[in-house]
């Protein structure tokens, strides 16, 4: 059960988000597409270079996200970035690339 969501000070309700799944189906092509590019990228850079949706969780869902683009046989983690988040912290960051399938066309 969704518990109902709370309008902002102006009245104004926020449109509904899409679930996980559907979220996943939305933001996939663009890691597909960096994928195949064979350059090296983490999640943040591909979210905002293809302007990509926030998740539902963003805590959780990118790395869930990315997890299963491993799972899929489409990216491989190799390495760390402490320079590339925005923010200013400096927390290393997963730097991924697509695997060779996946740089071929043989995985999406």
């Amino acid at each position: 059960m969704t518990a109902p969501v709370q309008p902002a000070l102006d009245g104004s309700v926020p449109p509904p988000g899409l679930d996980f799944h559907s979220w996943c189906d939305a933001v996939r092509p663009a890691f597909v597409a960096a994928a195949r590019s064979g350059r090296r990228f983490t999640t943040y850079e591909v979210a905002a270079d293809n302007d990509l949706p926030e998740p539902g969780n963003p805590r959780a869902d990118w790395g869930n996200l990315t997890q299963a683009l491993v799972r899929d046989g489409l990216l491989e983690h190799c390495g760390f970035d402490r320079s590339s988040r925005p923010s200013g912290e400096h927390s290393a960051v997963s730097v991924w690339r697509g695997t060779r399938a996946a740089q071929a066309g043989r995985v999406a």
